[in-house]
């Protein structure tokens, strides 16, 4: 696949209802379109492995135990503890070649396993941490993919919630902490993380990538486009980044403080 079709895909995506969103289908079109022509037949091949066993397991296992042991025991997915930093474990080719990633990379396993198999399942996105929301008899479970899938108790969540810089009063509130996240805006979180590292090793190129599949993935979204604006400008793309900040006003359909100052900013650097 090129570029060029994985922004194709990465549009009819963002214009998907949440409901229909293609989460599979746009996580391999987002890894090909940072890195493209490669074979995405081993993330299908994954994908339909953890299909076929999670219904197995499904016969007598409960929901939350059925998903853990089919991801992390049967295929072996788990959280890439010593590469941690590495852009292949957000990448879900890599990842599925590797089976070692980010939470919010192996999450897309989780929730394309649990969508096929018919179970009530989201993203949590829990400060610092991607985590899952499993629903089940007993009430909603949230499910850790980077440890292997282990159950996360309402304690450890609160530890975690504080440890992160959240108030006490949040850190209990149970509702807060496993609110649960669209298909879209999990994949959202996986490019955030990509634009995050890139602009930190200052790779403009790659984040302006990362940028570009958020504003595709939410056209109604205006701040990508801030970030696309901002990764061009760095690279010296000047007319470029007018460009993103155009489409970032476009998109907003109001005035916003930042896109205008950049804006006028960028307009002078041009005369």
């Amino acid at each position: 696949m090129t570029r060029e079709r994985a922004e194709d895909l990465l549009i009819a995506a963002g214009h998907a209802d949440d409901g229909r969103f293609p989460l599979l289908d746009a996580a391999i079109a987002c890894a090909l379109h940072d890195h493209p022509l490669r074979d995405e037949t081993p993330v299908r091949r994954l994908a339909d492995a953890a299909a076929t066993r999670l219904a197995e397991r499904l016969k007598s296992e409960s929901p939350d135990v059925a998903l853990a042991e089919t991801l992390a025991a049967d295929l072996g997915l788990n959280g890439d503890l010593l590469g941690y930093s590495n852009h292949a474990s957000t990448d879900v080719i890599d990842v599925s070649s590797r089976r070692r990633g980010l939470s919010a990379a192996l999450a897309v396993f989780y929730l394309d396993a649990a969508r096929r198999g018919g179970l009530s399942a989201a993203g949590v996105d829990f400060p610092n941490h991607f985590l899952l929301r499993i629903e089940t008899r007993s009430g909603p479970v949230a499910l850790d993919p980077f440890s292997e899938g282990r159950v996360v108790s309402p304690s450890e969540l609160a530890r975690r919630a504080l440890h992160a810089g959240l108030t006490p009063h949040i850190a209990d509130r149970l509702d807060v902490l496993m609110a649960p996240v669209t298909d879209r805006q999990a994949l959202i979180r996986l490019q955030n993380v990509l634009f995050s590292r890139a602009i930190k090793s200052e790779d403009y190129e790659r984040a302006e990538r990362s940028a570009l599949r958020r504003a595709l993935l939410d056209p109604e979204d205006h701040r990508p486009w801030l970030d696309v604006a901002a990764a061009r400008e760095k690279q010296g793309a000047l007319t470029g980044a007018l460009h993103a900040l155009a489409r970032a006003r476009a998109v907003s359909g109001q005035a916003d403080p930042v896109a205008e100052a950049a804006f006028d900013r960028m307009r002078i650097r041009l005369n």
